[in-house]
């Protein structure tokens, strides 16, 4: 064997080995790619992704879909990696800043989970505030062993302890803290619109004088109806503007697709204020794949957004839900919308 056939042999073995490493060898990084999208005026499995109780849904046509970002399962190999690199529709990012070091894959997934309850509770608070129902006392759940079991409900909005109002939380504790533990008393509320009493034996409270109805408690709008939504393995606040834009369709006085298909992504607070999300350029690519008209956008995406492949459709910016609502009626009316 000459030396040059040496050479050339021990280089075609040196490559092979690398090729077999980079398939192999784990770095830190992870791949996002687009995620399914969900239509909040439609439904998952037969079951209304917004269920609204105690009225009829409005009939409506047209999409308001909400989109997500996918996470590959454990790290990608280094040829993976560099793949994705130079793949507009996958987006590779360091390992842990998706699963932060100090918490384990569980706990970043039930984070996340949280999240966009937070963002459900945010959104039903903006659309029903925003369709001019009253800020009341809502029961939002019932503790363990609860004295209230049986007699209070989830959504009921609590008027009155033994007559005297409570309109916010502070009056609610003022009246309880007054109230040995242990008192029977009576409970004004109002349930999907209707007025109704209960007979509570409170509970006696551990941390402050006073009594409990053994419920958690929040001040938002109360309307004479429930809303429920149910997307289930979402993570993450940003679906909160497209959960508002569906309850206001589906309960409101206004079209706001007029039949077309609109998706969007955004946070959005109990101001109605739209804040940014990650992964715009993948939740682009998600809403092109099904046919969106027009996207919205956080105002604070709109640099990202711009800069990513053009996805054929106006890239909306918002930074309001009045924002979103004034682009929705201009689209409709065949106006341009505010770009980004």
């Amino acid at each position: 064997m000459t030396r040059r056939i040496a050479v050339l042999t021990a280089g075609v073995v040196l490559l092979v080995v690398f090729g077999l490493l980079g398939t192999t060898l784990p770095v830190p990084y992870v791949a996002q790619v687009p995620g399914p999208t969900f239509n909040t005026l439609g439904d998952i499995d037969g079951e209304p992704i917004i269920d609204i109780q105690g009225r009829d849904r409005n009939e409506v046509e047209g999409n308001l879909n909400l989109t997500t970002v996918g996470v590959s399962r454990g790290g990608l190999s280094l040829v993976q990696a560099v793949r994705g690199w130079f793949d507009d529709e996958v987006s590779v990012v360091p390992e842990e800043s998706v699963y932060p070091p100090d918490r384990s894959e569980e706990e970043t997934r039930q984070a996340n989970r949280q999240a966009f309850l937070t963002s459900e509770q945010a959104a039903m608070t903006v659309a029903l505030g925003r369709l001019g129902y009253p800020v009341k006392v809502v029961v939002q759940g019932l503790a363990d062993d609860s004295p209230s079991d049986g007699a209070l409900e989830e959504g009921d909005a609590l008027e009155a302890i033994d007559g005297v109002p409570t309109p916010d939380t502070e009056a609610l504790d003022e009246v309880l803290t007054a109230i040995p533990g242990g008192t029977e008393v009576t409970v004004s509320y109002t349930r999907l619109g209707e007025p109704g009493t209960a007979t509570v034996t409170t509970g006696t409270a551990e941390e402050r004088e006073g009594s409990l109805l053994g419920v958690t408690i929040l001040e938002q709008p109360s309307a004479p109806f429930d809303v429920d939504i149910q997307v289930e393995d979402v993570g993450g606040p940003s679906a909160g503007l497209m959960l508002t834009l569906g309850i206001l369709d589906l309960v409101g006085d206004d079209d706001l697709t007029g039949g077309a298909v609109i998706a969007g992504t955004g946070t959005i607070d109990a101001e109605g204020d739209v804040g940014p999300i990650g992964g715009i350029p993948l939740k682009m690519v998600a809403a092109q794949e099904i046919g969106a008209e027009l996207f919205l956008v956080p105002e604070g995406n709109c640099a990202e957004a711009v800069a990513a492949a053009d996805p054929g459709f106006p890239l909306v910016k918002v930074a309001t839900l009045d924002d979103a609502l004034e682009a929705l009626a201009d689209f409709g009316a065949g106006r341009t919308p505010e770009t980004c």
